[in-house]
């Protein structure tokens, strides 16, 4: 290197001066001033926010009591909801409670419980949704006053689908009996969806093959009608 400096002229020597105080300078401003301006930027940026979060800080803290009222309030609400759902620690004993509570309005109002099948349950937030898809059968008058009753009811339950017909035998005519004939009472056949409502166990997510129908399979998905 000696050697081939001494080689280069003057007028060399000084453009490999200058391309090395470029150089320099060049390096010193990506690895100097760079860094530092950017370090100055985040302590000003700092500065100005640490006081708005101060404030914000002090705000909370003056709202304490306000938010622990509220918390307690919410508390209370949830805890009063307790009353209304189901019975049960798993969908499955949930849904026997629905069933139970089904068998003894419908026994109350005279209606037959044809058949029930449990749904999947479907988590909602909080809580998860029991359905059961229930067929019963009587007069107009007691399947109405099974659905009022279920509306009703101290538990909180939601009928998600309803769907009637009419079983009517039409009357023999008063010429071919020779006698009054009078209509009979019409009988109906209701399909409906129940629902009731249970808490949902923290860290443990529903299960939807819990949901199974008495055949081992999952039922088909009922699209709900309000």
């Amino acid at each position: 290197m000696r050697r081939l400096w001494q080689r280069l002229s003057k007028r060399e020597k000084g453009l490999v001066l200058l391309a090395l105080i470029a150089l320099i300078l060049v390096l010193g401003r990506f690895f100097l001033l760079d860094p530092f301006v950017e370090r100055r930027e985040w302590v000003k940026n700092q500065i100005e926010i640490q006081p708005q979060h101060l404030a914000k800080n002090l705000r909370y803290l003056a709202q304490k009591k306000e938010i622990e009222g509220d918390l307690e309030k919410s508390r209370g609400e949830l805890k009063s909801l307790e009353a209304v759902l189901l019975a049960g620690d798993t969908p499955p004993v949930s849904a026997s409670n629905l069933q139970e509570i089904l068998q003894t309005s419908a026994a109350k109002d005279g209606v037959q419980v044809i058949t029930t099948r449990v749904l999947n349950p479907e988590p909602m937030g909080p809580f998860t949704r029991i359905p059961i898809q229930v067929e019963v059968g009587g007069q107009l008058e007691q399947v109405v006053n099974l659905i009022k009753g279920l509306e009703s009811a101290e538990k909180l339950l939601v009928i998600n689908e309803l769907n009637v017909r009419s079983l009517f035998a039409p009357a023999v005519s008063r010429a071919q009996t020779g006698a009054a004939a009078v209509a009979p009472a019409q009988n109906l056949r209701a399909s409906l969806i129940l629902s009731g409502f249970v808490r949902t166990p923290a860290g443990n997510p529903v299960d939807p093959t819990r949901g199974k129908s008495g055949n081992g399979k999952l039922p088909a998905k009922v699209t709900e009608q309000n």
